[in-house]
């Protein structure tokens, strides 16, 4: 998944990493954190923080790197254990892959 904190603004740090969810789909859990959604509540964003409340955008990565809600320069982080499914299944470019 595709996860950038919005807390300072419209574009924040991101990442791709590899989420769970719970039984009920209700809650997203990444490194040791659990999200839920805002239910189209938020301000440039749809699931927030459980424990902090800052607002994140989380979506599906999408096969042309155009992940983030609003278009950045800033390339976001690709988690070293989904580092070669990213590059060769979704982003298509093996050569890319670790």
């Amino acid at each position: 998944m595709y996860i950038e904190a919005k807390s300072g603004g419209l574009t924040g740090p991101a990442r791709i990493g590899r989420v769970t969810v719970s039984k009920t789909g209700a809650t997203l859990y990444y490194q040791g954190k659990a999200f839920q959604s805002l239910k189209g509540t938020g301000f440039k964003s749809n699931y927030f923080d459980v424990e902090t409340g800052e607002h994140y955008w989380i979506s599906g990565p999408r096969r042309d790197g155009r992940d983030a809600l609003y278009e950045t320069n800033v390339q976001p982080a690709i988690d070293a254990d989904i580092a070669d499914e990213y590059w060769t299944k979704i982003r298509q470019q093996p050569s890319k892959a670790l």
